[in-house]
């Protein structure tokens, strides 16, 4: 199967595009760009900058990929950005390369939808499987767990960290990391449960999720200072192992935690 191109796009002469990559009318591919197979590009698509785009994507109309990054520090310098497979991002959603303030790239990983006008920014790092609701905002350098669900309007501030199976209700300002399986809400969101509901859609058993549950009333309704609730958390999860990435995460935390 050969590429798809409309007459009306401009591809440059070095972007690299599988064969079968289809690109819709007025888009605009640019030099040093990466396309895989089975990717399909919109109408009105920028995607520019060193960009590599994994197989089976789709990107909707007037979406703005591999722009560089907005941040006042930045001076023209080498950066990337890596997507990989089957992802989905549509309306209006911004995705913007790394700096040399981190690793250089913003990387994202498998089976993540961008709902419309989401945005990314530099360097941040996106697992596999999140949802990112309309308007739903990462400041840079923000690291997403997988399964990270965001409501609409949310926004998470520069160097945050969300754990895996985390839910950021809509609207919620994150200012501190979100520990995995937390649903975290408010303006500054604050810890309010575990995500019961997306952990049973995701194969998580009864008394896994129980768990779960009896985990967060350790970390957050015991009255327990948090090294003293890590450490029986670290106590539990020899017997439960569902419990090790929360009590991988908290050591991490930079910022404090939702608590």
């Amino acid at each position: 199967m050969t590429a798809s191109i409309h007459p009306t796009a401009v591809i440059a002469p070095d972007a690299v595009l599988a064969d079968d990559v289809e690109v819709g009318p007025y888009s605009v591919i640019g030099p040093g760009v990466e396309i895989g197979r089975g990717t399909r590009i919109g109408p009105h698509v920028v995607i520019e900058g060193q960009t590599r785009i994994g197989a089976g994507n789709r990107i909707f109309q007037f979406a703005s990929v591999g722009a560089d990054p907005q941040d006042k520090k930045y001076r023209g310098e080498a950066s990337r950005l890596e997507i990989g497979d089957r992802n989905v991002i549509r309306e209006c959603v911004t995705l913007h390369r790394g700096t040399q303030q981190d690793q250089g790239v913003t990387r994202i990983g498998d089976d993540n939808l961008f709902m419309a006008y989401a945005h990314v920014a530099h360097d941040c790092v996106i697992g596999n499987q999140c949802v990112l609701a309309n308007n739903a905002t990462l400041g840079g350098h923000v690291h997403l767990g997988d399964w990270v669900i965001m409501g609409g309007l949310s926004g998470i501030h520069q160097f945050g960290r969300v754990g895996a199976h985390a839910f950021i209700a809509n609207n919620a300002a994150v200012t501190r990391d979100v520990p995995p399986f937390v649903m975290a809400v408010g303006q500054p969101a604050d810890a309010h449960s575990i995500n019961a509901e997306g952990l049973k859609r995701r194969g998580f058993t009864p008394e896994q999720v129980r768990n779960i549950r009896a985990a967060f009333r350790v970390l957050y309704r015991s009255g327990l200072k948090l090294a003293e609730a890590t450490a029986q958390l670290e106590a539990l999860a020899k017997d439960q192992p569902e419990l090790l990435p929360l009590v991988e995460f908290l050591p991490q935390a930079s910022r404090g935690i939702v608590r």
